[in-house]
């Protein structure tokens, strides 16, 4: 029997892969505002922050497990630790532990997590080459811009359709930044494209699982990868990211084209870039916000009789686990992010732990958050009432969480969530050492004395 070999695509798509990679090749350095350029190091603070802090984490100590076998070369550093890998293991574990406790920046018209894929590649690639700060803080921007354009492209039916998107889209970012690092032309930084647009990785099937933090390591690793082939001649259609069995109209069928090129190197999506204050999947935020400001107006777990909680569809799509079985779970479960901004006030990672999330009292007050759809109400939002024993209804509606764009954290807060990552770690002085030379990357000379402040002494 003959097969139907017909495409339902756009033959006529403009050449996207071209105009990106002409983009990060060309444009020029700190091409920016001062706001951009802020917003570029709280992002590289905040990565760095979160790798550091999930450095010794069960998932990423099996990945360098596995990557021992291997018996790589000590080319750059797993943030956290002392241990050297070579530059595509260390792009694969600190985008592994950068990830791993969903305290990671997001981009909210996507839900992609930008700096994962991208920053990831970026250092272990700039300890071997020597590269400066400046020269990363260029690459983050473009390959964060080329990682959330394909995004805004794309989103939501690829996301719809189950494509875990930070992964997806995050092996073209980091292949932009490391070409850009690398200072190829349009033509090998197309070819750069190219090559990594073979290799969209994640499937939302993962999440609440450790291969859900694999994503951003993988596609970090990816797009090294990637621009690594393509300085030394490997070869990709010109075409792979937009033509009709290309990358983009293969994994989607919104293709908006626009979203790619409108006002290309005049705005920039790390502006749009947002840091989380809980860590878990960013539709609880406003729940646990919600909750949290109940516990602020004197309610105590023990007086609530329910919890009614009105949100979004996509919110229960995505964290409707109602007895999560452990932390990686939790972060999946917004009836366990209400019982932790209720009890807690707050929603840190040691509010995730298993011991946590296993707790009589936690459990008992989870099972009381009733949920209910309520798509008038915004994805970003939540209308949460407490009905308490005595029959006092408590009232709270969150239109914007703290952390989102129109209620940001403050860099004093964002430092704050870095201590409390880092300080486990490497110890409260050596973090206030690491915080400032994030602060002052795009001085450094060479990056690999950043690097080597992220190794506990």
């Amino acid at each position: 029997m003959a097969r139907n070999t017909q495409v339902s695509a756009d033959p006529n798509a403009p050449p996207i892969t071209h105009i990106l990679a002409e983009f990060v090749a060309g444009h020029p350095s700190r091409g920016w505002s001062d706001a951009v350029e802020h917003e570029a190091h709280r992002t590289f603070m905040n990565w760095l922050g979160c790798a550091v802090g999930a450095s010794h984490h069960e998932a990423g100590e099996a990945a360098l497990a596995a990557i021992a076998t291997l018996q790589p070369a000590p080319q750059a550093t797993v943030l956290g630790r002392k241990d050297r890998v070579d530059i595509a293991s260390a792009a694969l574990v600190n985008g592994i532990t950068s990830h791993t406790f969903d305290f990671d920046d997001t981009h909210l018209k996507t839900i992609i997590h930008p700096a994962g894929p991208v920053a990831s590649a970026l250092l272990a690639l700039a300890e071997l080459t020597g590269a400066s700060g400046r020269q990363v803080i260029d690459a983050l921007v473009l390959g964060i811009d080329v990682s959330c354009r394909i995004g805004n492209l794309m989103y939501p039916d690829h996301y719809d359709r189950g494509w875990h998107i930070t992964g997806s889209t995050g092996g073209l970012g980091a292949a932009a930044g490391c070409a850009r690092l690398l200072g190829l032309d349009t033509q090998a930084t197309a070819m750069a494209l190219g090559i990594a647009a073979s290799q969209p990785i994640g499937m939302r099937e993962q999440f609440g699982t450790m291969t859900k933090p694999f994503h951003p390591g993988g596609a970090a690793r990816a797009g090294l990868m990637a621009a690594l082939m393509a300085k030394h001649g490997y070869t990709a259609s010109a075409r792979a990211l937009e033509a009709p069995r290309g990358m983009i109209q293969t994994i989607s069928a919104k293709c908006d084209w626009r979203e790619a090129t409108d006002e290309l190197g005049r705005r920039f999506e790390i502006s749009f870039n947002t840091y989380k204050p809980f860590a878990c999947g960013i539709v609880i935020h406003p729940s646990i916000d919600a909750c949290a400001q109940l516990r602020a107006q004197g309610v105590k777990p023990e007086q609530v009789e329910r919890i009614e909680l009105k949100v979004h569809s996509l919110v229960l799509e995505l964290t409707g686990k109602k007895e999560p079985a452990d932390g990686l779970q939790a972060k999946f479960s917004v009836y366990h992010g209400c019982a932790a901004g209720l009890m807690f006030g707050r929603a840190a990672e040691e509010e995730f732990s298993d011991e946590v999330v296993n707790r009589p009292d936690m459990v008992a007050l989870r099972r009381k958050v009733v949920a209910t759809v309520d798509d008038a109400i915004d994805e970003a939002s939540a209308d949460v009432t407490a009905v308490l024993t005595d029959g006092r209804r408590i009232h709270v509606f969150v239109e914007h969480a703290i952390g989102s764009l129109e209620n940001p954290m403050s860099d004093a807060q964002l430092e704050g969530k870095f201590h409390g990552l880092s300080d486990p770690v490497l110890g409260a002085r050596p973090t206030s050492r690491l915080i400032a030379a994030c602060w002052e990357l795009a001085a450094a000379k060479d990056v690999r004395g950043l690097a080597a402040l992220a190794v506990p002494a």
